[in-house]
């Protein structure tokens, strides 16, 4: 993946109030109801007036493009840092296990409410067999999942999809939702170095898998929320690593008849990320926890975007990719949002 830079130009605020106003179910066309099942497609439902509220969220990495050996845990400003190896340390003994970095972004998120616990992944990385081994190591069980989410159409937050629901066959909650920002997640995408893949659909549904479109802001797992899509109201400008394409071609693809008419060229057309989503939850007595991916759309876009959907200011914890270098604390601090906590993931820089 390339990754341009963040400009700068003016935009205008955004209103929670239109935000909070979700679109309309649609035209499900009959090529969608052969290929993929509509009764398994649906409006995720849509964030109100209240917002979900955790005593506790726990945000492990488990997928990331590098792994950091032999950096203590800690605390700060109320958050506990945990880092493992996942490694044999033993003397004299070879490792028989390692959490393995590569290049893209998983995460799981664990949340607490009273006894209540939910448990969410969010993004595939790029390949299975990482995101597998470093789930078996971080001792996170699949079957406890209550949602998945994917924060956009990039193959390297969804390249480990197909080989984790294959390996996890039949150990998954019936009807688990999958969130995604739109159908442009579905989009054939291509780089500067060639094609760059497309979310199987196909493959979603076969693992009886629910289909959420999350166009707008978006209830997850009951404990959480999507951003829907993220203005853009500061100085970022998307980062464009990559083109688009609308189409379906042997069942890969993007539906026409479900994306705009300025977007049904026949042709690549630079990438937006109107499809993309943060996904968030708000702790009682902490703030907003903004778990971020790549930020095409910019993380200071992301951050706001959560808080005009949630009328929540005070914001915890980001934590994902920030996007370009320019995109990074000092960024967050220089727009006036006070976090506890920035942890920087794939990609920044």
């Amino acid at each position: 993946m390339l990754f341009g830079s963040c400009y700068c130009h003016p935009s205008s605020p955004v209103s929670r109030r239109r935000l909070l106003c979700a679109g309309g179910a649609g035209f499900v066309s009959a090529l969608i109801g052969t290929l993929v099942g509509n009764e398994r497609t649906a409006r995720a439902q849509a964030l109100g007036s209240k917002v979900p509220e955790v005593d506790r969220v726990a945000v492990r990495i488990v997928t990331d493009n590098q792994v950091i050996q032999f950096i203590p845990s800690e605390k700060r400003d109320g958050l506990t840092i945990e880092r493992r190896t996942g490694a044999n340390l033993t003397p004299d003994a070879p490792p028989r296990t390692a959490l393995h970095g590569e290049w893209g972004l998983s995460m799981h998120a664990e949340s607490q409410r009273g006894n209540e616990v939910r448990n969410v992944l969010i993004d595939f990385g790029y390949t299975p067999e990482t995101l597998i081994n470093n789930m078996s190591i971080l001792k996170i069980d699949p079957a406890n999942f209550d949602a998945l989410v994917l924060s956009h159409g990039h193959y390297d937050h969804f390249g480990g999809m197909v080989g984790f629901l294959s390996a996890n066959k039949g150990k998954l909650k019936k009807n688990l939702p999958f969130f995604v920002g739109g159908e442009d997640s579905f989009c054939t995408r291509e780089t500067a170095f060639g094609q760059y893949g497309a979310l199987d659909r196909k493959a979603i549904l076969d693992a009886d898998l629910a289909l959420m479109m999350a166009e707008g802001p978006a209830i997850v797992a009951d404990h959480g929320f999507t951003t829907g899509k993220i203005a853009q109201v500061s100085s970022e400008k998307p980062l464009q690593p990559s083109k688009e394409k609308v189409g379906v071609v042997n069942g890969f693809g993007c539906f026409p008849d479900k994306m705009s008419p300025a977007k049904n060229t026949g042709a690549f057309i630079p990438d937006d990320f109107e499809h993309e989503i943060a996904t968030n939850f708000l702790v009682k007595g902490k703030g907003l926890v903004v778990l971020a991916s790549c930020s095409h759309r910019g993380i200071i876009n992301a951050i706001k975007q959560t808080q005009a959907v949630s009328g929540i200011q005070k914001v915890h914890a980001v934590i994902g990719g920030l996007g370009h270098p320019l995109c990074s604390r000092n960024s967050i601090r220089l727009h006036n949002v006070r976090s506890g906590l920035a942890a920087p993931g794939q990609p920044t820089g």
